[in-house]
């Protein structure tokens, strides 16, 4: 007799993450995952150290001091933050509570591959609201409302595209949507977000009863490998995540090494100038190449090729493997004519703008 899988989880495409081996010697260049291209904290990687000799003891299951030092940045209740495995499993949390058989989960249509594959793995229906200029639709999100739709993910600012809404576009979602749909608000890459039109939603969590926003110390903090992420959540649903999650979610060196990140605010800034900095320049290297740069606020660029097969994202993509540099190919987001590239060290940036140059060139001349 064969084992009988629920409905909805084979039919689920499994996430893939970014390339991050090439054969053969030599320096890789990875820019396919959105790491931090300063690294992680000197205090961070100090208080990760130091706690070497006791990885034989259980962690904090409620992560008290780190949720105690979060709740002091953001001057809220330590009651109110949850933490994961990062961010994505604060998702998955989020998605097991309040979604399952019947119900469905709306999305921005170029939004986080985690959304859909939490919506199917409770047997719930993603429903993906189109976009505009490659930045979420207030409207099209509303219009996509049923009955049946009991979460609402954004990312903002979002992922894979760089784009972002203001808030005030984030508070008409929420008044339009249904007091019982969960509006959860993605907020992975905040901390490069310079806009005075922008907010993570904080201010939204305080106000309602319905609004989650979640966050990350995988990405400006430099922390990814120790899988580190947040909730700022109302009362009721921080009470709900912590009786599903698991009693140990959050391991201790991650734990000690999210609080020194956290505090360390001069690397923080840092982080932020290097991609204020890097960020534009490799936006206009890959304009004067003749290539489309998306306007984003991010660590990363989703970069436009034309759909001639020779100037296609996947021959450029190949030919990046040529170079020992690995960005990451779009074809699951929807944007199959785009590569994403993350704003990584200096070295790999240049020779990566060199090899688009390069590329563009060859293929002219073929």
């Amino acid at each position: 007799m064969s084992l009988i899988v629920r409905p909805g989880i084979l039919d689920i495409a499994a996430y893939v993450p970014g390339a991050h081996h090439l054969p053969g010697e030599g320096p890789i260049y990875k820019m396919s995952s959105n790491e931090s291209a300063i690294g992680p904290s000197p205090a961070a990687m100090a208080a990760y150290a130091k706690v070497a000799g006791e990885i034989h003891r259980y962690p904090d299951g409620g992560a008290n001091a780190l949720r105690a030092a979060i709740a002091a940045g953001i001057d809220a209740d330590p009651a109110q933050i949850v933490c994961g495995a990062g961010s994505d499993d604060i998702l998955q949390l989020l998605t097991r509570a309040y979604a399952g058989p019947g119900d469905e989960v709306l999305y921005s249509a170029h939004g986080f591959l985690v959304y859909p594959i939490a919506a199917k793995s409770v047997g719930a229906t993603p429903v993906a609201a189109p976009e505009k200029d490659l930045t979420t639709d207030v409207d099209a999100l509303l219009a996509h409302v049923t009955p049946r739709t009991r979460i609402c993910f954004v990312a903002n600012p979002n992922n894979p595209t760089g784009s972002y809404i203001p808030f005030s576009e984030l508070v008409r979602l929420r008044e339009g949507l249904p007091p019982d749909v969960l509006l959860v608000i993605d907020a992975a890459y905040a901390e490069y977000v310079g806009k005075a039109d922008y907010a993570e939603g904080n201010d939204l969590v305080r106000r309602h009863d319905n609004v989650v926003v979640s966050r990350t110390f995988s990405k400006i903090y430099g922390l990814a490998a120790l899988r580190l992420g947040w909730a700022f959540c109302p009362p009721a649903v921080a009470d709900v995540l912590n009786r599903i999650r698991g009693p140990f979610n959050t391991p201790a060196p991650a734990q000690i090494a999210g609080v020194a990140a956290w505090r360390d605010a001069e690397h923080l800034a840092a982080a932020r100038a290097y991609n204020d900095k890097w960020l534009p320049w490799l936006a206009d290297r890959v304009r004067e190449i003749g290539l489309i740069a998306y306007p984003s606020v991010c660590n990363f660029l989703l970069v436009g090729f034309p759909s001639e097969p020779r100037l296609s994202a996947e021959a450029a993509e190949a030919f990046l493997r040529t170079r020992r540099v690995l960005a990451r190919k779009m074809g699951a987001y929807g944007l199959p004519h785009c590569l994403r590239i993350t704003i990584a060290e200096e070295p790999a940036l240049r020779v990566c703008a060199e090899a688009l140059s390069d590329f563009v060139k060859q293929a002219a001349t073929q």
